[in-house]
């Protein structure tokens, strides 16, 4: 499988990854982990990317997509891959599809899980990240203020608090929503109530692909 997730910030993209990667075992690409990697690793790409990132601008398009590409040459990319965080916005959407033509692997769909704005704002002001090995936590279905995993205390992170939120939302209304017209046009748009069930979800995405 060849996808890319699509969805406001808080729409369940990172959840529904980890089922279909299970299932599909295909690769999870998240372009802030991606990123974070580079850096860490202190890569050509980590470095230049660092220069955008340390003045507070946006990295560019190009430095993406270079790291998108090395990262599809990548041997677990051969069976599939979920892009998650890329693209986010028609001009990244165009280059993906230069870079995908050029690499003979074109995409088998668009998932897009849609959730209201008030629900978006609801799970994620109840988000909490383990201050010790960065599990999240909602505490919308959790009771205390440790870490099942490892009993580190959960963190209530800035970017998960209510005005930061909507600054992001408003962003992805913008920026990336013009997406989805983009792909519907392409019909390759397969669109989920991201309120319903994790487990309902993953089972007509299992029906999609074996009609």
């Amino acid at each position: 499988m060849r996808a890319i997730l699509l969805g406001a910030p808080g729409s369940g993209k990172g959840t529904h990854a980890e089922d279909i990667k299970a299932h599909y075992n295909c690769a999870h690409i998240s372009t802030g982990d991606m990123l974070r990697a580079n850096l860490k690793d202190k890569t050509e790409l980590g470095k230049k990317a660092e220069i955008y990132m340390d003045s507070g601008a946006l990295v560019p398009d190009e430095l993406i997509i270079g790291m998108i590409e090395e990262r599809l040459a990548e041997s677990d990319c051969k069976i599939g891959f979920l892009l998650d965080g890329f693209p986010r916005t028609i001009p990244q959407a165009e280059a993906l599809d230069e870079l995908l033509g050029k690499m003979k692997c074109p995409l088998d769909c668009v998932f897009l899980f849609d959730v209201d704005n008030e629900v978006v704002v609801n799970r994620l002001t109840n988000r909490r990240t383990c201050g010790n090995c960065g599990k999240i936590t909602n505490m919308l279905y959790h009771n205390g203020e440790s870490c099942d995993d490892c009993g580190g205390p959960l963190q209530h992170r800035d970017d998960d608090k209510e005005d930061v939120i909507r600054k992001r939302l408003a962003v992805y209304h913008t920026q990336t929503e013009p997406l989805i017209e983009w792909y519907e046009k392409k019909k390759m748009l397969k669109r989920f109530d991201g309120t319903r069930d994790r487990e309902d979800i993953f089972n007509e995405i299992k029906v999609m692909f074996t009609e």
